[in-house]
Order: C-alpha cells, then sequence, then structure tokens
C-alpha cells in the first residue's frame, strides 16, 4: 500500500473528510485511490461505495464524518474512475469483482458496506458472491436488478446533464432532489457542502467511464428480477419519497424481499439524494444499525 500521494510537510492528523490525505493501493497492478477517516483500533470497516459519475469529492462530508465519528470509514474510486487506473468496466457483476479485489489488496477479511445508487448495486452482488466478506449491508437510493425504472436512468441522466448545462446549474439538483421550495434549498446546501475539500480534490470522471456505467446502469435494469434470498446479511435500506432517477418503489420492495430486511421510513419531500438532505438521521440510524448485535 502506498503512502499519501501529497509530498509536502506533514500536517495534523486529518479530522474531516475535507482534508483526508487520498492514498493509493495497488490491485492486480492497477492504482486504486481511497481515503481512509475514522478510528482505527477494532470495528469492522465500512466501505462506501458511489452512485454514477461520482468520484472521492462527491461523498457528501456530512455523511462520512457523521459515520468516521464512530466507525472507520474508507471511500474510492473503483477501476477507472477519477483517478483511479484501469478501464471501467460495463457491467455491475464486473464492478463488484474490483470492490472486493480493492477490498482485499487493504487486507480487510470483513466488511460493511454502504451502497450508494449505483453502488448499491455493486453492494448487493458482493453480499451474494461473498458472504463471508460482507457482514451488514446499507443501500440507499437503489434498487434490485430488473427493478422498475431502473432500465430509463441512461435517458433520464442525459436529459438533466443537458437541463443543467442550459440552465447552467449543477444536474445533480435536478437528479437528487425535488423540485420543491425545500428541495432546491437543500440541494444548494448540499453543492455547498462539496466544494468545501479546497486541496488535492479528485479528477472528474472520464467520457469513457461515464458510458460504461450507464451501459452497466441499464443491463442492471433490464435483467430478470433478482432473487435476494441470497443476501442473508442484515440490509438496511433508505430513500427518498420521490427518488425520480431509482423510482422509490424499489427501496419498498428491497426491504420486503431481503430475508433480513430492515427499512428505513422514506424521507418526505426527498429524492434520489435523501440520505444527503437528511444526513443526520440517516447517519444515526446508519450507526445503530451498524452497531446493533445480532439479537438486538
Amino acid at each position: 500500500m502506498s503512502a499519501p500521494r501529497s509530498s509536502h510537510t506533514p500536517t495534523p492528523a486529518p479530522t474531516s473528510y475535507k482534508n483526508v490525505p487520498t492514498r493509493s493501493v495497488s490491485v492486480d497492478g492497477v492504482d486504486f485511490v481511497y481515503r481512509q477517516l475514522g478510528p482505527e483500533g477494532g470495528g469492522v470497516p465500512l466501505i462506501l461505495l458511489h452512485h454514477l459519475t461520482a468520484v472521492l469529492d462527491n461523498w457528501d462530508p456530512r455523511v462520512v464524518d457523521g459515520l468516521a465519528a464512530r466507525r472507520r470509514v474508507i471511500t474510492f474510486d473503483n477501476r477507472g474512475v477519477g483517478a483511479s487506473g484501469g478501464s471501467t468496466p460495463d457491467t455491475i457483476e464486473a464492478m463488484a469483482r474490483d470492490a472486493v479485489l480493492f477490498i482485499r489488496a487493504l487486507g480487510f477479511e470483513q466488511v460493511d458496506l454502504l451502497g450508494l445508487s449505483m453502488g448499491g448495486f455493486i453492494a448487493q452482488v458482493v453480499a451474494a458472491e461473498e458472504p463471508q466478506l460482507v457482514r451488514k449491508v446499507v443501500l440507499a437510493g437503489t434498487g434490485p436488478a430488473g427493478g422498475p425504472g431502473i432500465d430509463k436512468v441512461t435517458a433520464l441522466t442525459l436529459r438533466d446533464i443537458l437541463k443543467g448545462f442550459l440552465t447552467r446549474k449543477d444536474p445533480k439538483q435536478f437528479l437528487f432532489f425535488t423540485d420543491t421550495e425545500h428541495g432546491r434549498s437543500e440541494a444548494h446546501a448540499f453543492l455547498e457542502r462539496l466544494k468545501e475539500r479546497t486541496d488535492h480534490r479528485d479528477k472528474a470522471i472520464s467520457l469513457p467511464s461515464f458510458r460504461a456505467q450507464l451501459k452497466a446502469i441499464h443491463r442492471w435494469g433490464l435483467q430478470p428480477p433478482a432473487d435476494l434470498s441470497r443476501i442473508r446479511q442484515p440490509v438496511l435500506v433508505a430513500n427518498g419519497e420521490s427518488d425520480r432517477m431509482v423510482p422509490s418503489e424499489n427501496t419498498l420492495d428491497l426491504a420486503s424481499r431481503l430475508p433480513r430486511g430492515e427499512l428505513v421510513p422514506l424521507y418526505p419531500d426527498a429524492g434520489h439524494g435523501g440520505i444527503f438532505q437528511y444526513h443526520d438521521e440517516f447517519v444515526t440510524r446508519t450507526l445503530a444499525f451498524l452497531e446493533a448485535r445480532p439479537d438486538d
């Protein structure tokens, strides 16, 4: 594992996601970049799996900092994404295999997963294929393979990217938040938080990587309905009540069909970015879920 990439004079230990150093680890000869925050001693690490187009700087620092107050939290760019090397695969299953290789390259024998949107697709595959590796799972703004509306993500994303270009606004305002006064206010606050890190920011996703991710999501949406009985771990499921990207009915479906699924009541006046809009509530509920004993 390499040292932090920055070569300037050492600074005090990071206390927030906005100043934690970016590190890299070799995964079968390809460098994957990641950031690690929170207590290292004891406990199961929490690996965060991100959404379409997202790089390290797209995680809400309030979510990461909140979780890292009590858990070791690791965010990373999967193969070909952001500053990570290699080419992004165009299937969720291949992305899941790369995520497992990354986790094992860090030397972990067991982890918890938090998957948002596309990251939630990946988390489901990892949990099903690697039951000894994954202890607990949190799924946010996501759905099962073949879930209703998932195959429409490509068209919806491209339309709102164009809308953002024409209105000079970040497309995440349309894709992640409701078009209400409250939703627009929350979108603005979230986008401002993403700017808090000013040094050593990640690279934006490349166009080939973006296209590969879109293809993978489309394929996931067209697959036969998933057999969720294979996922035996405890799973916490969360979303906003008005998710346009991965329709919220998928959240309810996950919670009802996962053998050990637990639903967070859908966040009101919230969409795909509900866990960012309700970051305090989400962090509190997630920590309680991760820290609960099996018989609680």
